[in-house]
């Protein structure tokens, strides 16, 4: 495992986000496309889940995204953040990770 420093970890923006809509992309076994509310803005974030959740299983749920990633398209569509989550080996299902109680879209996590 390489070690960072604490200045590394500074770079990166996570958020407290609600997803306020899901659908499968079509055409694709794996992506989900997620509209994630983060406060001040919704942002579109195209996630590999669709083999292990339902996209309505995924709706009002507080989600960590990784805010300051640069966008990357997919499918002909533009992902804009990163959805966090646990277990992503080739034999495991993503568990997502979220809040233990509500959270104002938007809130840094720190």
């Amino acid at each position: 495992m390489d070690l960072i420093d604490i200045n590394d970890f500074a770079k990166v923006d996570l958020r407290v986000g609600v997803v306020k809509h899901a659908e499968k992309v079509p055409g694709s076994k794996k992506l989900i496309r997620l509209i994630v509310d983060l406060g001040v803005e919704e942002r579109q974030i195209l996630a590999g889940l669709a083999e292990f959740y339902d996209p309505n299983q995924l709706i009002g749920k507080y989600v960590i995204v990784v805010a300051n990633l640069k966008p990357k398209k997919m499918m002909g569509l533009e992902s804009q953040g990163m959805i966090l989550a646990a277990g992503c080996g080739p034999e495991e299902k993503p568990v997502i990770l979220t809040t233990l109680e509500p959270v104002k879209p938007g809130t840094k996590i720190c």
